[in-house]
């Protein structure tokens, strides 16, 4: 007599190609929840709301550019035990009181800082050191008070080394 035996059935479960499948759109929807989770947690700051304006005040930016230029204007920036020390350097008939320094950090707005230095004699100038800056890429703009001019560059923290600014 031939028997024929049914072929041993697991239930599905037990069967690699199911779970195979399903680990498919359970990654997807972890990587979104994933995702979702990492935007909310470091949201950017705004871009420009007013194009307009922004657009136009390029243009008192880039006369700036040019004051320093025609004025032949460089400064070096470096970082002492105290403080950060500046050296301004040009044609200048006068040095002012005080210059602005605004460090802006390249993604992250609320991390930008800003340093008032005094005048120390001749072309030096000396402000507060800083708090511990985190470290990475700054872009760095100094003006005088009353913004007649601009130098720009980019500085890595921590200062290690001096940086030059000058006009581009």
């Amino acid at each position: 007599m031939n028997t024929l035996s049914a072929p041993s059935s697991k239930p599905w479960y037990r069967e690699p190609w199911p779970w195979f499948l399903m680990s498919l759109p359970a990654t997807a929807v972890v990587a979104g929840i994933a995702t979702v989770w990492i935007a909310v947690q470091s949201a950017d700051g705004l871009v420009v709301g007013d194009y307009y304006k922004a657009g136009l005040a390029i243009n008192q930016t880039l006369a700036r550019d040019d004051a320093a230029r025609a004025l032949g204007l460089s400064a070096a920036l470096k970082n002492e035990q105290d403080a950060l020390a500046l050296t301004l350097s040009g044609r200048l008939s006068a040095y002012p009181e005080t210059l602005m320094l605004k460090l802006a950090h390249p993604t992250h707005q609320g991390m930008d800082h800003g340093f008032i230095f005094h005048h120390a004699g001749g072309g030096h100038y000396r402000a507060a050191r800083p708090a511990a800056l985190p470290a990475g890429k700054w872009h760095a703009q100094l003006t005088d008070a009353a913004t007649a001019w601009r130098l720009s560059g980019v500085l890595h923290t921590p200062f290690d080394a001096s940086t030059i600014l000058t006009s581009h």
